[in-house]
């Protein structure tokens, strides 16, 4: 392979905002909007009403509002469990020990490589003096976008940030699988209806079943019974958003549908990540979509119809 071929030359990147419930489900402005979270909103994002005049979307920046994300290391060797430690440093430049929860977590660690393969959901451990860590791999060789969800205490607004760590090595990039209608992890089949229309709020709705018959005993994951990512190529933008509702509240129901209103900002490829949980296991559905892309069926809220693009 020629050096051109190697890491550190392939841009592939991520990005769309949205907004999720299960039944009933709120909806989400572009990504980088703010908006009234209400119940549990998401991460770097929340639920109501769409604005303009988005900032820059969640994950593209290293540093924002003072904040900067500071790894001790920036490779990591591919297939080796590795420690890996991190810091978050305050306006001060000091790293910052305090952070509100969010989802039962002070902090959300999202790695995705650049072909939008190798994804990983981790929460690592805050160690003294505001030091991260977490036993991780990277499977294989290439340049990895790791993401942070927090909100650090005194901060006006929940930050994603985001840098590429590498795991050096020949890179073998992975084409983008298919759109497909069903995706199957662990003896699970997740369905997907729905898809993305560009500019648009359009429904997603995921059905979990195992052996041919529906899931309707969800486990509550992270106070929530799922959980969705969307990674757009191109960019590197994020957006991590949960169901609105609360498990126990007696309306939320613990599957088998878990339904997302979602609206793209732009047309081209996603690729979204369901994280549930079911018999003390979380595991991960995969989708690709395209937004836009011609004769995909796009359900658009409040006009009762389906529309083709």
């Amino acid at each position: 392979m020629n050096t051109a071929a190697k890491l550190g030359v392939y841009t592939l990147g991520l990005a769309v905002a949205f907004g999720g419930a299960i039944g009933i489900g709120k909806i989400v402005g572009p990504v980088g909007a703010e908006a009234d979270t209400g119940g549990h909103g998401g991460h770097g994002g929340g639920s109501g009403h769409a604005h303009t005049g988005a900032a820059i979307p969640g994950g593209l920046q290293v540093s924002q509002n003072g904040y900067t994300l500071s790894p001790l290391q920036t490779t990591v060797k591919p297939g080796e469990l590795t420690d890996f430690r991190f810091t978050i440093k305050g306006p001060d430049g000091k790293p910052v020990t305090r952070f509100k929860p969010l989802h039962g977590k002070r902090l959300h660690l999202i790695i995705a490589r650049r072909d939008l393969s190798g994804f990983q959901h981790l929460h690592p451990e805050q160690l003294g003096g505001g030091v991260w860590a977490i036993a991780l791999v990277l499977p294989k060789p290439g340049a990895y976008r790791f993401f942070t969800d927090i909100q650090p205490v005194g901060a006006k607004e929940q930050l994603t940030l985001g840098t590429d760590i590498i795991a050096p090595g020949e890179f073998q990039p992975e084409p983008l699988p298919q759109p497909e209608q069903a995706a199957f992890v662990d003896g699970y089949e997740v369905t997907l209806a729905g898809g993305l229309a560009p500019g648009k709020t359009s429904k997603l709705t995921l059905t979990v079943s195992k052996g041919g018959q529906p899931v309707r005993d969800l486990e509550v994951y992270l106070e929530a019974y799922g959980h969705l990512v969307a990674l757009r190529s191109g960019d590197m933008a994020y957006l991590h958003v949960h169901p609105d509702g609360d498990p126990g509240d007696g309306k939320t129901r613990p599957g088998p549908e878990i339904t997302f209103y979602a609206e793209a900002p732009s047309g081209g490829a996603y690729r979204l990540y369901l994280d549930f949980q079911h018999e003390g296991k979380v595991r991960t559905a995969e989708f690709t979509v395209y937004a836009g892309a011609s004769g995909v069926p796009v359900e658009t809220p409040g006009d009762g119809h389906t529309h083709t693009h």
